[in-house]
């Protein structure tokens, strides 16, 4: 999908539903995502995406606008969340990367108001944004031209928790992320071939202190590197599913 007659930039949109695999919820739905990508003409991209949970309670509401410069590389995010429909806060990422620095301007009933800065530190490969679309983007750091390959990967992000239910600040996590191989996928949205990949947390404190069970995603197998489905086990026990798509 382009943009209006005149503008170099690219768009793509779609929405996600969430169900669950907990015994006797089967299939339920329990949350959706929206979202849209704009591939600008300098090459840069914005996602812009907005997530809903219903399950488990406490509710969350999250707006997300990702935006990462010409090189792929973070650029800024801004976040805003609602837990339990309660506003739970709202913040600024800021990357400096001739500095070397990122920034956290945000605010909550429970932070108050809060500025951080730190480093970017050597080898980020990217921000996780939380959205399930992000997830999948974030794939693109993994370098898969030799095949199969497992790697540790080093990501900041605005919130440890497994659902991203706290108020934005600074957070970093180290979690190992595997090319599985290629498959063809048949989904609500249509027919794609994809890439298999896994995110494996394999710390010993885990993702914000407790362990984040396995999570295979299937992601496009293009540039764009779309989120297709995918599911989380253990605890979570989700399941993502691509329902519709224009681009």
């Amino acid at each position: 999908m382009t943009g209006w007659p005149g503008m170099a930039h690219r768009r793509v949109s779609g929405r996600i539903r969430y169900t669950s695999r907990k015994p006797g919820f089967e299939g339920q739905e329990r949350g959706r995502e929206c979202f849209g990508f704009t591939h600008h003409g300098d090459g840069s991209v914005t996602l812009r995406a907005t997530c809903e949970i219903e399950e488990p309670a406490p509710t969350v509401l999250r707006d997300i606008v990702y935006s990462l410069d010409a090189e792929g590389r973070p650029f800024d995010c801004l976040v805003r969340l609602t837990v339990g429909d309660r506003f739970m806060g709202s913040g600024l990422i800021l990357f400096d990367h001739a500095a070397g620095t990122v920034t956290c301007e945000s605010h909550g009933p429970s932070i108050g108001r809060l500025s951080q800065t730190r480093p970017i530190g050597e080898h980020l490969d990217g921000f996780g944004t939380h959205p399930i679309v992000g997830d999948a983007y974030l794939t693109k750091c993994l370098d898969i031209s030799g095949g199969p390959v497992r790697r540790s990967i080093r990501a900041l992000l605005p919130s440890p928790d497994h659902r991203g239910a706290t108020p934005p600040m600074l957070a970093e996590v180290h979690i190992d992320l595997e090319y599985l191989g290629d498959e063809t996928v048949t989904v609500a949205a249509g027919t794609f071939d994809c890439h298999r990949m896994a995110f494996i947390d394999s710390s010993d404190t885990g993702m914000g202190g407790k362990e984040h069970p396995r999570y295979e995603i299937w992601v496009t197998a293009d540039d764009d590197r779309l989120f297709v489905q995918g599911g989380v086990g253990g605890y979570m026990a989700t399941w993502y599913e691509l329902v519709e798509l224009a681009r």
